[in-house]
């Protein structure tokens, strides 16, 4: 399991140091710095013509200023470049570049210093190297060799810290930004992760939607004509025997009707389980969207779902349970898409049922138009009389609501209310090509 960058951050020490150990390491450099520049200054009092105990004193202040290195960089290099005449803080020249090298200080101030770091060093150098071939009596040295070996020796004690330095800032500069994108990346992907959350939800909710308005007007219908019957039946059955025998046959017919339509659409639900175990285990959505998939192919298909063509039928469906029923048709039919002959035939069927439902004993008047680019329908009845027999069929409230959802997805236009003489009246009108979901016409 990786750190994050918040995580890397969030793991403090002591004053400014990000962790402890850092505060520890820095405490051990600073420590060890302080006794080489103790013992070297002995070297440097005995040499000036000090006190020891200040040559001493003065190597161990200077060496414990590495233990600020990463605060104050540039003032770590700053101290071991003035102690250099003194021969004093190999350690603290040293590691005093590195830290600044590897530091968030600009380039030109790492290049300023380690300029007059390296010339401080190189001054010293040649000094020293001067004063000791000095001594060597009768030496005969060529005047290059003095400069070259203090180039060389100044170079190797800067040039090696500050590239490191260089090498160690960019890889952790990198670093931390691969660490900032992998924080960047783990909030985009649990965004991601909840809007893909919110789509399944929104998905499901319209599946179930969907699925209530299949059930509802596939079923409803029949089974309303079905209580109607029952109730003609029951009516009739002692004053005329042969009719309640021809409605008592209408109840079956179209019971087994409704069971053998809802025996296929949960045989279509049920397709997506016979994908495989992955299907039903792992993406139980994945099985509602194929089962709804082939629902709509079922019902789009001309000559499995309904059509404007069946009207007839549907209308002498209702004839039958009593209901006065007149259709009107204006206009010559064109090809409509399979959805659009389905929605304008449940349309029709859906407002049948409701005159059953809440207006029973009333007539209705279906009219049909076919025009250029559309078809409009209206269903409208009249006042139910002040005494008619009544089925009592209970109702959900979703008719409507279905009607409107199915038309308004279809880029069509949908109005229901109440008439004037106190019936209801039910109009939509459907594009023949269906547009986009919710771009009906206002």
């Amino acid at each position: 399991m990786t750190t994050t960058g918040e995580e890397h951050r969030a793991a403090g020490g002591p004053w400014w140091w990000e962790r402890r150990r850092s505060a520890v390491l820095d405490g051990g450099l600073a420590l060890g710095s302080a006794l080489e520049c103790a013992v070297e200054g002995v070297g440097f009092a005995e040499g000036a013509g000090l006190p020891v105990g200040i040559g001493v004193l003065l190597g161990v202040v200077a060496g414990s200023v590495l233990v600020v290195r990463r605060r104050w960089p540039v003032a770590v290099v700053l101290v071991a470049i003035a102690i250099t005449p003194a021969e004093m803080g190999f350690l603290l020249a040293t590691v005093g570049l590195y830290t600044l090298a590897a530091s968030q200080v600009p380039r030109r101030i790492i290049g300023v210093t380690t300029g007059m770091s390296l010339a401080a060093t190189l001054i010293v150098t040649l000094m020293r190297t001067h004063q000791g071939v000095g001594d060597i009596a009768g030496s005969r040295i060529d005047v290059w060799f003095l400069p070259l070996m203090s180039v060389l020796a100044s170079v190797a004690m800067t040039a090696p810290p500050v590239l490191l330095g260089l090498y160690v800032g960019a890889r952790r500069r990198l670093m931390e930004s691969l660490r900032d994108r992998a924080d960047s990346l783990e909030t985009e992907l649990q965004l991601l992760a909840e809007r893909a959350e919110e789509r399944a939800d929104w998905a499901r909710g319209e599946e179930r939607t969907r699925i209530a308005r299949e059930m509802h007007d596939v079923v409803a219908h029949r089974v309303s004509l079905m209580v109607v019957h029952a109730a003609a039946v029951q009516a009739v059955a002692l004053k005329d025997p042969q009719k309640a025998v021809k409605n008592a046959a209408l109840v079956g017919d179209m019971g087994r009707q409704a069971l053998t339509e809802l025996r296929e659409m949960l045989g279509v639900l049920r397709a997506g389980e016979a994908l495989g175990g992955s299907v039903r285990g792992a993406v139980p959505l994945a099985a509602v969207g194929v089962a709804a998939a082939a629902a709509a192919t079922r019902a789009g298909a001309a000559e499995d779902g309904p059509s404007l063509a069946e009207l007839e039928e549907l209308l002498g469906q209702s004839r039958a349970a009593g209901m006065k029923v007149e259709l009107s048709v204006q206009g010559e039919a064109r090809g409509y898409a399979p959805e659009v002959e389905q929605t304008a035939y449940r349309v029709v069927q859906e407002a049948l049922t409701n005159v059953h439902k809440h207006a029973a004993g009333a007539g209705a008047m279906v009219r049909v138009a076919h025009r250029e680019g559309e078809v409009a329908m209206q269903v409208e009845n009249g006042a139910p009389p002040v005494r008619g027999g009544s089925a009592m069929l209970p109702s959900g409230g979703n008719g409507l609501v279905g009607m409107r959802e199915r038309v308004v997805a279809l880029g069509g236009v949908f109005v229901s209310g109440e008439t004037e003489a106190g019936g209801f009246r039910v109009s939509a009108v459907l594009p023949a090509q269906p547009g986009p979901s919710g771009a009906g016409r206002a």
